[in-house]
């Protein structure tokens, strides 16, 4: 069983920005897409709890650089879909 991901407005424009900023990263940020959505806790993600201001977050990689971040529902299987950007940007 998948899960849904749910994108929010902050998340699309700042997709957009990124992809149009890196259109080289296209297709890797459409596979960890499709990663996150048939198991979100596959090693390869490097899923992972955020502290601080961000508790209650998690975050996984998309390359060594970017990092897209998100909110994990497990009960209703979605997946929030936060921001997307290098790791200072995300972390912010």
């Amino acid at each position: 069983m998948s899960f849904t991901l749910v994108t929010t407005r902050h998340f699309e424009r700042r997709a957009r920005k990124f992809l149009r900023k890196h259109p080289d990263l296209s297709s890797v940020v459409k596979e960890t897409l499709t990663q996150l959505r048939q198991d979100p806790f596959q090693p390869s993600l490097r899923l992972h709890a955020l502290t601080g201001p961000l508790a209650g977050t998690q975050a996984v990689s998309v390359t060594h650089s970017y990092r897209l971040t998100l909110i994990l529902q497990i009960t209703e299987r979605e997946i929030v879909l936060l921001d997307i950007g290098a790791h200072d940007e995300v972390y912010r």
